[in-house]
């Protein structure tokens, strides 16, 4: 091929001509998120590192940049913790069947509040939305939680959550962009409303449930106030609420051991193998690294289901 070939030709021709400004303004914005991407990222980095570094370097900060004196047995250790198991079962249920359960009456709800057969859809309708402003308190809520009997139970984590009306609004938004046209030819097949739902609706509206779904899961996994304010039976105790325990609990060892209170007498427990900044960076990584790598798989579908709905055709 020639240098002064039609296709070399074609390919300059179509050559998008950037300007110095539009350079300066592109390196700015790389700049700009660069920085963004490393102040998110870095607080991770940070407390992993020290997780790794030798413990009593970490106690005083000089873990900055790069981890010093690698080893893993902070981990090893913390794999001891008594009930660590248990609670990440109980996270682990409470996540995937309070996600299962949000997701199908969000999905299901925002699919009625279509329908204008529905009766007093309008008022319904609002009436679910003026929750999300209003509400009556925690001494309320404990009060209706220990009358139903969910004090101490594994429900307690799921009814309270089950139904969201930022998530319904969400799931309304993106029924209302999909070809009526689908909903109209299985009513005259003779489907029912159920019937619609599970097998018009939820195969069009999967990338608005993937969204809710990571929206549920990160809420459901994080949540710790639920356990502090309804059980005290330490088989419900959940990932989150050990680590708020193991928080506190290596903030009083720290004192213990910087005030040389009977060190001796602590040399069997984990402050004597750990530090008080050990413990509480241990325990946040091995809880917060499930629901990080849970996120990559649903990110497609997360912003596209974010997107659709947003302008309207």
């Amino acid at each position: 091929m020639s240098i002064d070939s039609p296709v070399l030709r074609k390919k300059k021709k179509n050559k998008i001509k950037v300007s110095f400004a539009d350079r300066i303004i592109n390196a700015i914005t790389y700049i700009i998120y660069s920085i963004f991407a490393f102040v998110c990222v870095y607080p991770f980095y940070y407390i992993f590192i020290n997780t790794i570094s030798a413990n009593n370097l970490s106690e005083r900060g000089k873990v900055i940049i790069w981890p010093k004196e690698v080893h893993f047995t902070n981990y090893t250790e913390v794999l001891k913790i008594p009930d660590l198991f248990q609670a990440l079962k109980v996270s682990v249920a409470r996540t995937v069947v309070g996600t299962v359960v949000t997701v199908i009456i969000a999905a299901f709800l925002g699919y009625m509040f279509t329908r204008e057969t529905l009766w007093k859809r309008k008022f319904w309708y609002r009436f679910v939305v003026a929750t999300m402003y209003f509400n009556a308190g925690i001494i309320p809520w404990f009060i209706t939680m220990r009358n139903l009997r969910l004090t101490n139970n594994f429900w307690g984590y799921i009814f309270p959550m089950a139904v969201s009306p930022f998530y319904i609004v969400l799931c309304k938004t993106f029924v209302e962009n999909t070809p009526k046209e689908l909903q109209e030819a299985a009513e005259i097949d003779g489907a029912g409303t159920l019937k619609i739902f599970f097998r018009i609706i939820i195969p069009v509206i999967k990338p608005i449930l993937a969204t809710v779904s990571i929206f549920s899961a990160v809420t459901q996994w994080n949540s710790f106030q639920d356990t502090l304010l309804l059980v005290t039976d330490k088989k419900y105790y959940t990932l989150q609420f050990l680590l708020y325990q193991y928080l506190n609990q290596a903030t009083s060892l720290s004192a213990l051991i910087n005030s040389n209170v009977s060190a001796e007498s602590l040399a069997a427990t984990l402050a004597r193998a750990q530090t008080a900044t050990s413990v509480r960076m241990t325990v946040t990584i091995v809880v917060v690294t499930p629901i990080l790598l849970v996120y990559p798989f649903f990110q497609r579908f997360f912003v596209k289901g974010i997107m659709i709905g947003a302008v309207k055709g």
